[in-house]
């Protein structure tokens, strides 16, 4: 399918009606990077969004709402796959949103599009996820309507000509996806900039024990050097970001292109720092997602008490201390966006989420496909396998006797997983399930469990870093 064209804009506003800013400085960091990337002038900008979920989609939308009115020299443009319909309750609920907007409602008219969301209600027309993006809903983030998006569902006219690749995908797909991406790249002269919003990790077992993180899966896929990759990380719920709650995020790799493109992505309501430790933000990035689910069960079966949410937080982030100290010689330290970013993840992300719809009973870890709550959440995608499983990977290498380090009270060679009982008990209530949702606050509860502190301190203090788990 060819990417639809998005309608034309004012200097003064989007049609979604998001104020645009003209005063010439977003022209100067399209030139800036442009001629960074030796781009002529006859020669777009080229930017492509791979994958469409709510970070994905905003993401791109972001940029579209900031650059999208300087066609000659950057142009935008998102990727999804074609064929997933809307059922007629998200029908009817989308319905809703749109009516609910002035602004949305008309938009839609003007571009002659509201005809099919009364039809898609009345359930006399099938609506497509690729449908609905191009007139800005992205199917995941149903309540926030975003601006309109050129949307291509062939991967091949998506990426071909790409400048900068933006990675909205899980990563359970990234490696699938960023392949079949390569075979198209054959040919290209010119080497592409990616940046990976994604927050996950997976595990190989052989040929020894070690991680694979999304920025390592792109450039085994695609054969680009890491500093060409790189990793954008932050506190990001998503449909708040959008709504221009005031955020910030760190931009990790090469220096080369993190400072130039730090600056082309900062936006008022959204502060782009640079960072050099791609290994530490993007390795946090999959373990908030671990902690995350056993703090969405301590809030719900504690009524959300806050005493036992913090007792969880201090105990969790000290375990996420102590394994990226295994992972980095120098770790950056959990501060700032990367703070904020488990933090906000804990608080309100759909990992936490998916942990208090365990708790209360109304999941179980043996429902099907997909679960209805936030929009449209890709259960098997974007909760089971980017929290799930990361427990799993996370709790293997961890458990590997080889990297046995010694037990401060015990004094004898323990794997590092016996150091981080939350991850323990994690384990066996999600994937061994021989441990009920009530022994997260056993776990909490248990009086041997050593001071935080402690475990933050022998990973400080000890020769800990095993680079051998990131495959190094």
């Amino acid at each position: 399918m060819v990417g639809t064209e998005i309608e034309g804009s004012t200097n003064n506003a989007h049609a979604n009606g998001l104020v645009q800013n003209t005063n010439g400085s977003l022209e100067e960091k399209v030139d800036e990077l442009r001629k960074l990337l030796g781009k002529t002038d006859d020669d777009p900008l080229r930017i492509v969004s791979v994958g469409a979920g709510a970070w994905g989609s905003v993401f791109a939308a972001m940029l579209q709402d900031g650059y999208g009115h300087l066609r000659d020299k950057v142009q935008i443009r998102i990727w999804r796959r074609s064929g997933r319909s809307v059922d007629r309750a998200t029908a009817q609920h989308l319905f809703d949103v749109i009516n609910s907007r002035e602004d949305v409602l008309r938009r839609l008219l003007r571009r002659c599009a509201y005809l099919k969301y009364v039809e898609a209600r009345l359930g006399d027309r099938t609506l497509y996820a690729d449908e609905i993006l191009k007139d800005g809903f992205c199917l995941n983030m149903i309540d926030t309507p975003l601006c309109p998006l050129k949307v291509v569902t062939n991967l091949q006219e998506a990426v071909w000509d790409a400048d900068i690749v933006i990675n909205g995908l899980p990563s359970t797909e990234t490696h699938e996806v960023f392949e079949e991406i390569s075979k198209y790249w054959k040919e290209k002269i010119t080497v592409p900039i990616i940046i990976s919003l994604s927050k996950g990790i997976e595990a190989e077992l052989q040929p020894e024990p070690h991680i694979i993180t999304p920025t390592q899966m792109i450039s085994r896929s695609t054969g680009i050097p890491m500093e060409n990759i790189l990793y954008l990380g932050g506190p990001n719920i998503a449909s708040e970001i959008y709504n221009k709650e005031y955020a910030n995020a760190r931009l990790c790799g090469a220096e080369k292109w993190r400072k130039p493109l730090a600056k082309f992505l900062r936006q008022p309501h959204f502060i782009v720092w640079d960072n050099g430790d791609l290994v530490t933000h993007e390795v946090m990035g999959g373990l908030k997602n671990v902690y995350a689910i056993g703090a969405g069960m301590v809030a719900s079966l504690t009524n959300e008490s806050a005493t036992s949410k913090s007792v969880y937080f201090a105990h969790c982030t000290s375990e996420m201390i102590f394994i990226t100290h295994l992972l980095a010689k120098n770790p950056e330290k959990l501060a700032g966006p990367l703070l904020a970013d488990t933090y906000v993840t804990l608080l309100k992300g759909r990992n936490a989420w998916y942990g208090q719809k365990l708790a209360k009973g109304e999941l179980t870890l043996d429902m099907g496909d997909s679960i209805k709550g936030k929009g449209m959440i890709q259960f098997m995608c974007l909760i089971l396998f980017q929290g799930i499983s990361a427990v799993k990977a996370f709790y293997e290498l961890l458990s590997q006797s080889h990297l046995s380090i010694l037990h401060p009270e015990e004094k004898k060679p323990v794997a590092p997983v016996e150091l981080c009982p939350i991850l323990k008990t994690l384990h066996k209530i999600l994937i061994s399930r021989e441990a009920p949702l009530e022994a997260i606050l056993q776990a909490l509860r248990d009086e041997t469990m050593n001071d935080p502190r402690d475990r933050i301190e022998i990973a400080q203090t000890h020769a800990f870093y095993r680079p051998s788990l990131l495959g190094q």
